[in-house]
């Protein structure tokens, strides 16, 4: 035990184990430079039988909270259920992690006969192209509609995915819709201190088609609690679990096809269009928007109402 003292880690008191941060292999030869010839499982069974393990990291620490989380945790809920008591639609929105395209391994299994053969390296230059998934989830209808980006994922790009949800969905749905809901991640293309995601709200939305949106966002480190993310966006990982995504039209092929128990339906839409990044909004353009923070954490809570009330 001489041996594996000086590579000893965990709690010192026994009571969650201990393991070794060397290789058995290490061990057997520090044994022979003693004198001493022992085998990889003698060296195992000794140490298991002396509490010692072999581990791997594991994810639990989650820093600290944000001191406002769950007061803005509250206030998404009742923002959410006055829009929704209003008849207005409230949707969940955000970019699905970017997938290269092409005959690239795919994390998770699926049944067959035979395993897919995929490149050994993820190399960009090999690949199709880059999708940009970006969701919108409507919260009280269980639909949702990806648009697939081939280009940045910019403020730009998801507010003309919102545009077309606007005049295309929302009609079918909410055809008396005065005012949009929005829950949005903090980063990213929807980022809460981004001028651009605002501006473009403005002009395409509120000005454009007359709507009024009112945006909440999730504190840092909380994403994961965005209904897009667990009701849609893990969905759809199941379903391509496994599976190359050689093509753009594979990857809308598999978003269609996602289905739950519960009533999931989602569309797909391929976006050709590019989208440049680092387009910048000057103060100028900022002070000319109809925007309202709201009381309750103005940094994530805002109203932006057409500045044309006709």
């Amino acid at each position: 035990m001489a041996v594996v003292e000086p590579q000893t880690a965990g709690d010192p008191m026994g009571q969650r184990g201990k393991w070794l941060n060397c290789r058995l292999a290490d061990i057997v030869q520090t044994l022979k430079t003693l004198g001493k010839q022992v085998s990889q499982p003698v060296i195992s069974r000794l140490l298991k039988a002396r509490d010692y393990r072999l581990h791997v990291n594991v994810k639990h620490h989650n820093g600290t909270d944000h001191p406002e989380r769950d007061s803005q945790f509250a206030y998404i809920a009742q923002q959410r259920t006055l829009h929704q008591a209003a008849g207005q639609p409230t949707i969940s929105v955000d970019t699905k992690k970017k997938e290269l395209v092409g005959n690239f391994k795919n994390a998770g299994r699926i049944w067959g006969q035979h395993p897919e053969i995929v490149n050994v390296h993820d190399f960009p230059q090999d690949a199709v192209g880059r999708a940009v998934p970006y969701g919108v989830y409507d919260l009280q209808h269980n639909c949702g509609t990806v648009y697939v980006g081939q280009s940045g994922d910019t403020a730009a790009f998801a507010v003309d995915n919102l545009v077309q949800w606007c005049q295309t969905e929302m009609p079918q749905r909410f055809p008396k819709a005065t005012t949009l809901f929005i829950e949005a991640d903090g980063g990213g293309s929807n980022n809460s201190r981004s001028r651009l995601w605002k501006q473009q709200l403005q002009e395409k939305i509120a000005d454009g088609l007359g709507v009024t949106v009112t945006v909440c966002h999730y504190p840092p480190g909380t994403s994961k609690w965005n209904p897009i993310e667990h009701r849609l966006f893990s969905e759809i990982s199941k379903t391509w679990a496994g599976c190359p995504l050689r093509s753009f039209d594979l990857i809308l092929g598999y978003i269609r096809d996602t289905k739950t128990s519960t009533g999931l339906t989602i569309q797909a839409h391929l976006i050709t269009q590019t989208y440049p990044i680092g387009v910048k909004v000057s103060d100028e353009v900022m002070h000319t928007l109809n925007i309202k923070p709201h009381d309750q954490h103005p940094q994530w809570n805002y109203t932006i109402r057409p500045r044309c009330p006709s």
